[in-house]
């Protein structure tokens, strides 16, 4: 068995947000994160855009469904690389890496021009992004669950555009107003676009959902050159079948 997949999988738990990615993209949102293992007292989460992946084997997918949902992607290296994703950056405990995060930041804060302590602070952030502990908790419908996050094998796709800010703090994620008008920058301007020689697998929850991711792509890709829309359709996996043979 391989220890990675050579596909990246992304999962959401319907099949609406499922076809939603199918015919526009991946649409990078706020989500917060336990930044409790960087050792700052004042702040314990902090939210980035971003969509994530994992590159874990389908015999150990059933767990991560379980978690996340039952309705998926899977899209290849190649689609992933040229797209800027990159995988997670795991920290063991209280470390030398952690160590030098907060000394990066505290040497950010010695520049005397305040444009270059905030550019610094923003590339910063930008590496923070692409971090997190190997255990922690993440926030679930308002509530934190903790997660082993190094089994997850995540990538992730983080935007970068002038148009979008490169982090909110809880308070401003939590305001519901705050956070949709953010959300539609990134809606606006960081959405990534796989066709459908990017996709290794369509998932969906069992077979009687098969029928209508079909009919969806025939109606709503239909630009795509039918060749293609052969392929894909071909993709179309029922994970109530394949977890029986895994």
């Amino acid at each position: 068995m391989k220890p990675k997949s050579n596909t990246l999988f992304h999962f959401t738990k319907s099949s609406e947000k499922l076809k939603l990615i199918l015919k526009n993209g991946f649409w990078p949102r706020y989500c917060l994160e336990d930044i409790k293992w960087l050792g700052y007292e004042e702040f314990d989460y902090i939210a980035y855009p971003m969509v994530c992946f994992c590159d874990i084997p389908l015999s150990r997918i059933s767990e991560h469904i379980d978690f996340y949902g039952g309705f998926g992607v899977g899209v290849t290296r190649q689609w992933a690389h040229a797209n800027g994703l990159n995988p997670v950056l795991y920290t063991a405990g209280n470390n030398h890496i952690v160590d030098s995060f907060r000394e990066l930041n505290d040497q950010s804060n010695e520049f005397r021009e305040k444009e270059k302590t905030e550019l610094a602070k923003t590339t910063l952030r930008y590496l923070l992004a692409h971090s997190k502990p190997t255990s922690g908790t993440m926030v679930v419908d308002g509530k934190p669950v903790n997660k082993d996050f190094y089994q997850e094998s995540e990538w992730r796709y983080v935007p970068k555009h002038k148009s979008i800010e490169a982090y909110s703090t809880r308070s401003s994620f939590d305001d519901r107003d705050v956070n949709e008008k953010a959300n539609s920058l990134t809606k606006e301007n960081c959405i990534i676009k796989a066709s459908p020689q990017d996709i290794r697998y369509i998932f969906v929850r069992s077979d009687s959902d098969i029928p209508s991711i079909i009919n969806f792509l025939q109606t709503e890709l239909d630009h795509f050159p039918n060749a293609d829309l052969k392929i894909l359709m071909s993709r179309v996996v029922s994970l109530e079948s394949l977890t029986v043979d895994i």
